[in-house]
């Protein structure tokens, strides 16, 4: 009874937190809690890498609803002039655009030291940004899939080495990176695309052993084929993946967005997780020919660039 009395007091008080600044709504698997933010206004600051389409824009918006100083960057300054817009909108703090193509040498450093001379202390970091290349591996183009891994790989790599120090000597911090069901299936057609996924994947799940017990996590998020521009640009929308029903971009940034601040080691979408367990436990080549079954095309097409 006294359980009971005391939890009948409490709703009206958790009820009203949910609405106050610095806490958070979220809805894990149709439960709704709140996360009381204890960041300063001053102190909330995300910068996401490819923020302005796609499972990045999602993510975004997330933090804008947040009140969150933001941090956009992408290839084109006037995609992020119309994102920016949109997330002061929908209430975000002071949105800064960075139009860097993280696909060129040099330029993850470029963005941290713009940020730097800026005295902006990113409290979040985002890795969403990526590209893949589709086609046979003989007959895709190598300077493609080289800017592939550069941005994929290099720049990651780059920009978490850099801000992650930062939030240790800050004594707090979160990092989101964007993988891939692809990450746990080798994928023919995909080959460099899939292989850049399996080493994010690898590398977070290490580098988030290494920070146990330190002030910063590091989340991966590992999506299936999700409706973005992604097979438009490759010219993959005749793929059984482009056809059977891809995931909504706001269902896994949402996702993406909960376990980052619950400082969960993995975010998966619905159904990822069956194709994970079966890929884990098949062997690499049964996987990769199952894999190839969902990217074959009706008809022969060019390799294209794609981004995701």
């Amino acid at each position: 009874m006294f359980f009971y009395l005391a939890c009948m007091i409490c709703m009206p008080v958790l009820n009203y937190k949910i609405n106050m600044p610095g806490y958070n709504r979220i809805y894990p698997h149709g439960v709704q809690i709140c996360i009381k933010n204890t960041m300063k206004q001053q102190d909330k600051t995300v910068l996401i890498t490819g923020a302005s389409s796609g499972i990045g824009l999602e993510l975004a918006r997330l933090f804008a609803q947040n009140r969150f100083n933001m941090v956009i960057v992408a290839r084109h300054s006037e995609h992020l002039q119309k994102t920016a817009e949109e997330l002061r909108a929908l209430g975000s703090g002071t949105v800064t655009i960075i139009s860097k193509d993280l696909s060129l040498p040099g330029s993850a450093r470029d963005v941290y030291n713009e940020t730097t001379r800026q005295g902006i202390r990113v409290n979040i970091l985002v890795n969403d940004a990526g590209v893949g290349t589709y086609g046979l591996f003989t007959e895709t183009d190598l300077e493609k899939e080289l800017a592939l891994i550069h941005l994929n790989i290099v720049s990651l790599v780059t920009l978490t080495k850099l801000y992650l120090k930062d939030m240790l000597a800050s004594k707090g911090g979160r990092i989101l990176q964007l993988a891939s069901v692809a990450a746990y299936q080798p994928t023919p057609r995909l080959a460099v695309y899939a292989a850049t996924k399996a080493f994010i994947l690898s590398f977070s799940d290490a580098l988030g052993t290494e920070l146990e017990g330190s002030p910063v996590t590091v989340t991966t998020l590992i999506p299936n084929a999700t409706d973005t521009d992604f097979f438009r640009k490759a010219g993959m929308e005749h793929t059984k993946a482009a056809l059977n029903d891809p995931e909504d971009p706001a269902v896994v940034a949402r996702v993406g967005y909960e376990a980052l601040m619950k400082g969960d080691a993995h975010a998966l979408p619905p159904g990822v997780k069956k194709e994970v367990v079966k890929s884990s436990v098949l062997p690499n080549r049964v996987v990769a020919r199952q894999a190839e079954k969902q990217v074959q095309e009706e008809e022969p097409r060019k390799s294209k660039k794609a981004k995701s």
